[in-house]
């Protein structure tokens, strides 16, 4: 009877231990399952928009020095503000809120990478054939998971712990390549001629 307890206990950590690695993945499928079925309540609670929002901006300004970190005011206060005045006058690119709707955050997680903010619900793709992310890292504290298309390329979702099981996205890591439109192209309108 002793030995029962024992176990009992051992049982418990290791189911701990489990449930501390394996909370990302977990928190990954909560997203996808999330924005698969327009929950925005649930997609609040799994994501940071506003880090985000913030780290897909640079991605989508083509801007090749909007990707490393900004100068310290400390250390170089003119570059600093040179900056933070480029950032302000220089157009920023394609909105990075088309990327953060429910079905644009379904397809980033099937690996439509940059057009997943041009799906449609015509191009909605089957729920079974959504692919299953590799982990690119693990951490304690942060983790990444990329999902990899039919070409190679890899979104890479990054989650950060914010309490001992929970976990949320704060980056997002779009593939390279150019960004495509983000508003639909007009359909012309059908003329008198057209409709015989």
């Amino acid at each position: 009877m002793k030995t029962i307890p024992g176990r009992l206990v051992l049982i418990a950590i290791a189911l701990a231990v489990v449930s501390f690695f394996a909370a990302p993945a977990v928190v990954f499928f909560g997203i996808r399952s999330a924005a698969r079925s327009d929950d925005v309540a649930g997609l609040q609670r799994l994501v940071d928009f506003d880090a985000v929002r913030a780290s897909l901006r640079p991605q989508l300004s083509n801007r090749p020095e909007a990707l490393t970190p900004p100068p310290s005011f400390m250390n170089d206060p003119i570059g600093a503000f040179r900056r933070q005045f480029e950032e302000t006058v220089a157009p920023q690119g394609p909105d990075p809120d088309a990327y953060l709707t429910p079905d644009a955050i379904d397809g980033l997680m099937r690996g439509e990478g940059r057009y997943a903010a041009v799906r449609t619900a015509a191009s909605d793709p089957d729920a079974a054939a959504a692919p299953w992310p590799h982990p690119a890292y693990w951490g304690v504290n942060r983790a990444r998971l990329a999902v990899t298309d039919g070409g190679g390329s890899d979104t890479v979702f990054t989650f950060e712990r914010k309490g001992p099981y929970e976990w949320k996205l704060v980056h997002i890591g779009l593939p390279d390549g150019s960004t495509p439109r983000t508003t639909p192209t007009p359909t012309p309108k059908a003329t008198p001629e057209t409709k015989r």
